[in-house]
Parts: structure tokens; sequence; C-alpha cells
């Protein structure tokens, strides 16, 4: 299956910019319909290259969605709900088995319409006072860039408690995008704030917001938003008159782009609706999660060097020009490195600047080193072109790999000075200072954790993870020994042994043979030195029986 967008540069930010735009006079955006055309000249027939980009999409489409914990939907086995604002109203059934009782996670994303409406739902609160706490995570395996704002649409009352979070490289590591509570300084410790509060320098402030969870309407407002067109309309602010001026910075604000872009969401329930200060103890089944949509409207980023994605094999790719290649069109092709791969430009107006990848010219000036060296050198056995002295912490024969003892940065560009990060891994829980692509580190028998900085059960931190020798609860030290840190017995006087099992004497060469012992030697003396003994013994005889006798 495939999926293809026309783009103009009129379509870049389009939703983001609507608010702003109801405010000042519209501009002359210019078109990005098409990334190259030709061009006819004097000279012949050439290629007119511009920048391009995909037009804005459905993203919930092509998406994947996994619950945690899995077992958390309702209906397996079958439940009966009560409604939140009528404890007396039970007629509602989750039931797994029935197509038209269940509520499958895929019903946040099916086609509106359906009557009565249809959503997910989560198993009700029934292990109160424990929380009720759900993860739901929405993966595309591709770089996404947010256009319009994510809203999400409860079925039940909107949650008391939820954080929307972020992922720029596939869910390895998180960032909050936005709390949410009906009291934030109880919940989170933050002061409430709204997107109203914020200012062209903080907008990418993260903030907790209480107006999506007051009170707990059921039937009239259900909707919980992320803002993205307010923040991009601070950002925009009166630049909507000067288009360049704000494609000049949509160009160099780095933070501004990554703020809107990923490649996961993850929405964490921490708390349901109550409707109320006190939780109706006898009526938990009134307390649980539903959700009948998600929208989150946003397009593929392609660096500026595509204007259509592909959707194939439940995956999303650009359907690179400009020569470029990879998921997100973010290197050249080979044989087509003549320069250092770049993003295209917004500028100038209004076809921008397509930053083309060009034949590589084999020879020491024209190497293409992703940015980390301006030295090359060309081995004419092989007929190719290596770098020399990457930077960076880069190496390889373009400086694209990482030096032993850092990764890849999912999130950097190739071409970025941060592109490689240290692994870190820590001296005494790992074998070495080396780690995988994801810069999880190998660690040590015992260890575990990304960079081998924490013990399995059964081991004990100390300078690395150490077995546990011994447990006041479980492996008692022996004889009245006690037991230090887990890690070894004290024992008491006359006792030895890892948990004090041996008496002190069985150490010793005579053993605990005395008359009040009741033990056995356990060593005896060697042939040779009883042999010696009997021998000293007989000339002390001999020489006590030649002496005269004293009077």
């Amino acid at each position: 299956m495939r999926f293809h967008f026309a783009l103009t540069l009129q379509a870049l930010w389009t939703g983001v910019c609507q608010a702003a735009m109801q405010h000042y006079p519209a501009a002359a955006w210019g078109h990005y319909d098409v990334c190259k055309s030709q061009v006819y000249s004097d000279e012949g027939l050439s290629w007119d290259y511009m920048a391009c980009q995909p037009e804005a999409a459905d993203m919930t489409q092509y998406l994947k969605v996994t619950l945690d914990p899995p077992n958390i939907t309702c209906g397996d086995p079958p439940e009966t709900y009560c409604a939140l604002e009528n404890p007396y109203m039970c007629n509602n059934e989750c039931d797994a088995t029935t197509e038209e009782l269940a509520h499958p996670p895929g019903l946040m994303f099916d086609t509106e319409g359906r009557n009565p409406t249809t959503f997910w739902q989560s198993t009700s609160w029934k292990k109160y006072p424990k929380p009720l706490l759900v993860n739901i995570t929405l993966s595309w395996n591709k770089t996404i860039e947010l256009t319009e704002d994510i809203v999400l649409t409860f079925e039940s009352g909107r949650p008391e408690q939820m954080v929307l979070e972020k992922s720029l490289d596939y869910g390895r590591t998180w960032q909050p995008y936005q709390f949410y509570a009906t009291d934030c300084l109880d919940a989170f410790t933050m002061e409430p704030k709204t997107v109203q509060d914020l200012t062209q320098h903080t907008l990418l402030d993260i903030i907790c917001t209480e107006d999506y969870s007051r009170g707990y309407v059921w039937k009239n407002d259900k909707t919980v938003r992320f803002e993205i067109k307010d923040r991009f309309a601070l950002f925009a602010g009166p630049q909507l008159h000067n288009m360049a001026s704000l494609y000049g910075q949509l160009d160099t604000t780095k933070k501004l782009r990554d703020f809107f872009t990923i490649t996961d969401l993850r929405i964490r329930l921490l708390r349901p609706a109550t409707g109320a200060t006190m939780v109706d103890e006898n009526n938990l089944s009134r307390y649980f999660y539903a959700i009948s949509d998600i929208k989150v409207q946003g397009r593929c980023k392609c660096n500026l060097h595509a204007n259509s994605c592909v959707y194939d094999k439940e995956k999303l790719s650009c359907e690179c020009e400009h020569n470029t290649t990879g998921p997100d069109c973010g290197r050249c092709k080979r044989n087509f490195q003549g320069r250092a791969w770049s993003a295209g430009s917004y500028l100038p107006i209004p076809k921008g600047t397509a930053n083309v990848c060009s034949l590589t010219k084999i020879g020491p000036v024209n190497c293409e080193c992703s940015g980390h060296s301006k030295r090359c050198s060309y081995i004419e056995l092989l007929n190719t072109v290596i770098c020399v002295s990457c930077k960076h912490n880069t190496r390889g024969q373009h400086c694209q790999l990482c030096k032993l003892g850092y990764y890849r940065n999912a999130s950097a560009e190739l071409d970025d000075e941060n592109v490689c990060i240290e692994c870190n891994c820590n001296p005494y829980g790992s074998v070495n200072d080396r780690c995988n692509g994801t810069g999880f580190c190998i660690c040590k028998e015992g260890t575990t954790g990304p960079k081998c900085q924490e013990c399995l059960p059964g081991y004990l931190w100390d300078n690395g993870c150490k077995s546990r020798v011994c447990d006041n609860e479980l492996l008692r030290c022996q004889n009245g020994g006690t037991c230090i840190s887990n890690v070894h017995c004290n024992c008491p006087p006359g006792y030895t042994g890892l948990l004090c099992e041996k008496r002190r004497c069985e150490s010793e060469l005579g053993g605990c043979g005395g008359p009040d012992s009741g033990q056995a030697h356990l060593t005896p003396p060697s042939t040779s030195r009883l042999l010696l003994l009997l021998l000293l013994g007989s000339a002390l005889l001999r020489e006590a029986a030649c002496r005269p006798a004293v009077l």
C-alpha cells in the first residue's frame, strides 16, 4: 500500500499557522509542488531543483499501538460498569469474546460516525487504592513532524492525572510534552499554566495544565489537547509579515524543529476521573479509562528532499529526491558524495534551496566526510577516497561511524557535531567501555542496566555486583554469626568460615580433638612427623638413663 502527498510551501505548517493567519495579513507563500523540474535554456535541457516536503496527513493510519500492562483492556473476564455520574446505572458491559461488547485498542483510531460511538476501555479500578496506571504508546518507526494539535477524546470522564510524552529515538528515551492534572502542585509539584501564559521565549517550556482535568465533564467537552498550533503561532508572531525571516528561523532553530518532531508518542494515564474528592470504594466499577478517538496530524520528515512518503510492509519511508537516500533522506546516495549532505532550505522564497547531493569526484579535494573532517586521501589501489583525522568521535571511510566507546545519536543528523554519544559504561559493572548501537553496555555477571550500573536479584553493589553471601531473613549466619551488609558473616570467637559453620580449631593443625570437644582430628599428623617425635623421645630417654643420680 502506498500513499503520496503533493506538496506546496503553503502547506508548510499550514495547520499551525492558521490561527496566526487570522490575526496577520496573508502573505505570498510560493509553491513547492515538486522537487525538480526541467528547464530549457541555450545550453540545453537541465534540472531546476527545489526544496520540497510531503503534505500533512492523518498519521494514525500508519502507527502501531501498544498498551502497558498488556492485559489492561476490559473484557477478559467480562465486566459490568457503572456510570460515573450515576452509580446505580450499571448496564454497560465489556466482553472481549463478543464483537458488540468488546473495546479493543484499535477502536481509538477507527473511522468515526458509527452509532453508538466506538471506544477502547480499560478494566475498572477494582484494585483500589493501588493506582490504575496505563501507558498507551503510538509508534511510527519513522520520524514525523507534527502540524496540528494532538487531540484525545475520552468516552469516560477525562483523567485527573495524565502525562503526554514524546520520543525522538524510537522509544529508547522519553521526554515530557505536557502534564495534566486537577491539581498540578499536588500531582507534579508544578505551578499550573496554560499555553496563553507562554511567550516567544518560553514557547518550548514543559507545563502542567488544569484546563482539561477540572471536574468530570461527562457528556459535553471530552477532549484533551496538546496545543501545537498555539505554540507555533507564538513562534511566528508578527514575522508572518516577513516570511523570509520566518523561514530563516525555521532553518536555523533546531530546538524548535525538534520540539515538533517525534518518532513515538506515549500517553501515561495516572488517575481516572472520580468526580469527587473521595473515591466510592463500594462502587469501583465507576472508575476506568475510555478513549474514543486520538488525532495526530503530521507529515513524514524528509529534510526537504521529498514530496511523497511511501507506506510499504507496515513501514513509512520518504521517496527521496536530490540524490539523497535513507528513511528521512538523511544522506547522499553512493557516488553522489561530492559535497557534504545537508537538509534543504526554505530560503530563498519561493523555491528554497534543495542542497542537492552532487557526483563524487575522486581526488583529495572533493571528499565526503559527513562534515567531520576536511582531509581525505585517495587510495589508488582501491580506487576510493578515505577520510583522515575524523573529528567529533567519528571514524570510518566517510567519518560515518562512531569511535569505540561511543554510539550513534539517533536524534542527530549525520553531520551533527553530537552525532556520537559516549557510552559511559560503568567501569566496575561492564566488561569494557564499548556499547551497542542503542547505548547498552556489555555487563559482567550479576550486573544489569543500560550502563551496567545496577545489580540483578541476588547481587549487591560493591564496586561491581557481588553475590549475596548471607541474608538475615533467608540464609542466616550460623553459630550466632551476624550478616554484615549481605556480603560477609561476622563470626563470634571460636568460629570461622563463610557462614561461621566451622569451629576455629578445625582450621588449626591439631584440630578439635581435646577431651571435651567430642571432635576428631581433622588433619592427622604425617608419618614423617610421628617418626621424628619417636626418635626425639628415645634419645631423651637414653640421655636420662646415662646421667648419674642426683642425691
